[in-house]
This record gives structure tokens, C-alpha cells and sequence, in this order.
């Protein structure tokens, strides 16, 4: 549902989203569907020998698809994007490193957005989560009033959808990172029509354990709960004490998150990537993401084990951040 909703809202927009991988047949069979089904302009990147033997090997017509190789790029407009990246890396390139990256389409492919040639950016189905938010951080850079960048998973099961940080990006957040991440996820739910009560989760409930992870769950709780944020956030609390209220009933009474949570706000890293592929692969629930938050642009990552469908919803969900900055996502 929530995919249909974002389709009608980005159809006949025109908005450009660049694919790092053009040549991977899973990417370019969701390139031809979005095409074909006039929700986005997608621009494939690849050498064009690859991009066409892949296009032929899997009877793709991607005619009228447009194709960049970045070898084959106009001189003159390489040259604009080599000047643009010594300046935004202030003098950690030279001329001849940002030719080099250049070469590479995750990095041209984000100079493509950072210079307003594309809207938007999903990259991953080859790719690392790194080597995809690398050059989105050293180039397009945190949106304003943001210090990191964060990811969000959303779980999508009929109606219903859940959402899941930091489950790609943050490896061990302090209680600050744990704040942004928090208020990220929180504002990531609001724009897609859920309205946020934020578990900051561990294998503790409200002090019935110690420990590092402990301890940095109740203190950016604290923290969070003295912020004017405009939602309800609780914790630290185990999983079932969010999610079942005869559970929240014995362990949190009281709390306006215990039992009802729909936002989720892991330790690490660790127990975040762990936690939503069990959701995905054992509860039957959609994942879509990672969705990055924080970013000045849309750019995206893909799990490498992203099939088709997958892709086409996550350029969707990428073309409707892109829209979403000048009217109202439609929930």
C-alpha cells in the first residue's frame, strides 16, 4: 500500500534517478518497469558494452533509458565535477585522485546529484553499504542541523509498517549519535504517515539490567525525553516489552511506548542488522532500505542480496524523498 501511494505521487515527475550498477540485470530490469511505468527517469551507469550485453542477455529493451559511461563522459563536464570535488574535499584531492574516483560510477554517479544533473541516487546491488555512503558523506555531505548519517528499514506487512535503525550505517552509536538516530527514524516515520512511538531498545527494561549497551539506552532516553522532539519515546526496554502489551502490562505500566512501539532504535549495529532480517526472513515482513537519513540529497543503498522488486520500490522510495521537498507525501 504504502508503494502504490508513493507511485501515484511521483508519476509523471520526470525525477532523475542515477543506478551506479546499470549493468546488473536485476537493476535494469526495475530501470525498464519504472520507465515503462512513467513513475521516474532512470539513468543507467555502466560501460556500454556491458550495459548492452547485459540488456541483450536478459531480452531488455532499454531504449529511450538513458546510459552514462563514465569513460565516455564530455571532457569539458568531467573537468567541472574534477574542480568540484577538489572543493568540497578542500585539498584532500588532487586533480589526477578525483580523475581517478571519477572512474569509479558510485562517485560519479553522486557528483551526478551533487551537480543537479540527477535528483537522486541507489546504489548497493554490487556495491558495499560503504563504498556507497563514502562518497554521498565526502561529497553531497549532511543536510543542515545534522552531524550523522543514519539508515532505516522499513518493515511493511499489509498496513502495517514498522520502522528499524540503525540497522547499516553506525556501528557502536554514543548516547549523542543515539539522539540524532533517534530523531532521524522518528521524522523518517512521520513523513510516510506513521506516527512515531520510539522503543530505544536493549536486553534490559527499565534498569532490570547493567551493562555498556544499558547504559547508553537510558542515557540518550534521558536526553531525548528532555528535548521538545513531539513525540513519545521510551527505555531502554527489551524487544517483547515494546511489542506486546501483556508484556508492557508487568514491565513498563505506565509507559505510552511500552506495548505499542512502531519505531525501534537498536544499540549497534550488530543488533540492528540481525534483528530486521529476522523480521524480514522469519516474520514475513517487507524490508525496504536501507532508506539514508541526514543526507543533503536522496541517496540510497541496496542490500547485495536485493532482487528486482526490491529495486523498483526502493528507486520509488528514493524518487519520493526527492518530490516529497516540495509537497507533502500522500498519508
Amino acid at each position: 500500500m504504502i508503494i502504490s501511494k508513493l507511485a501515484k505521487m511521483i508519476e509523471g515527475k520526470d525525477t532523475r534517478i542515477v543506478f551506479t550498477e546499470g549493468w546488473d540485470p536485476r537493476v535494469m530490469g526495475a530501470a525498464v518497469r519504472l520507465k515503462e511505468d512513467n513513475l521516474l527517469k532512470p539513468v543507467l551507469l555502466g560501460e556500454h558494452d556491458e550495459v548492452n550485453k547485459c540488456a541483450a542477455d536478459n531480452g531488455f529493451n532499454i531504449e529511450g533509458i538513458e546510459v552514462i559511461a563514465p569513460s565516455e563522459f564530455p571532457v569539458e563536464e568531467k573537468e567541472k565535477m574534477v574542480t568540484r570535488m577538489i572543493e568540497l574535499r578542500r585539498g584532500k584531492l588532487d586533480h589526477d585522485a578525483a580523475s581517478a574516483l571519477l572512474e569509479h560510477t558510485n562517485y560519479f554517479g553522486t557528483m551526478l546529484v551533487e551537480m543537479g544533473y540527477a535528483d537522486g541516487l541507489l546504489g548497493g546491488a554490487t556495491y558495499s553499504t560503504a563504498d556507497t555512503v563514502r562518497p554521498a558523506l565526502q561529497l553531497v555531505k549532511t543536510a543542515p542541523g545534522q552531524s550523522i548519517v543514519s539508515s532505516t528499514f522499513i518493515l511493511v506487512k499489509g498496513a502495517e509498517q514498522l520502522f528499524m535503525a540503525d540497522c547499516a550505517i553506525n556501528r557502536d552509536p554514543n548516547p549523542d549519535e543515539l539522539v540524532e538516530i533517534a530523531i532521524q527514524t522518528a521524522e523518517t516515520a512521520k513523513k510516510f504517515g506513521v506516527e512515531p512511538k520510539v522503543a530505544m531498545l536493549s536486553y534490559s527494561s527499565f534498569g532490570s539490567a547493567t551493562g555498556h549497551c544499558v547504559a547508553k539506552m537510558e542515557e540518550a532516553t534521558t536526553r531525548l525525553k528532555r528535548m521538545p522532539i513531539g513525540f513519545d519515546v521510551d527505555g531502554e526496554m527489551q524487544f517483547d516489552c515494546a511489542v506486546s502489551p501483556e508484556v508492557a502490562k508487568l514491565k513498563a505500566p505506565d509507559s505510552k511506548v511500552a506495548g505499542q512501539a512502531n519505531t525501534f532504535i537498536f544499540p549497534n549495529l550488530s543488533s540492528g542488522n540481525i534483528g530486521y532480517k529476522i523480521a524480514a526472513r522469519l516474520g514475513g515482513w517487507e524490508a525496504l532500505g536501507p532508506i539514508l537519513q541526514g543526507l543533503n540529497a536522496p541517496i540510497n543503498d541496496l542490500s547485495r542480496g536485493a532482487n528486482e522488486e526490491e529495486i523498483y520500490k526502493m528507486a520509488i522510495v528514493t524518487a519520493a524523498q526527492k518530490v516529497s521537498k516540495t509537497e507533502p507525501l500522500p498519508f
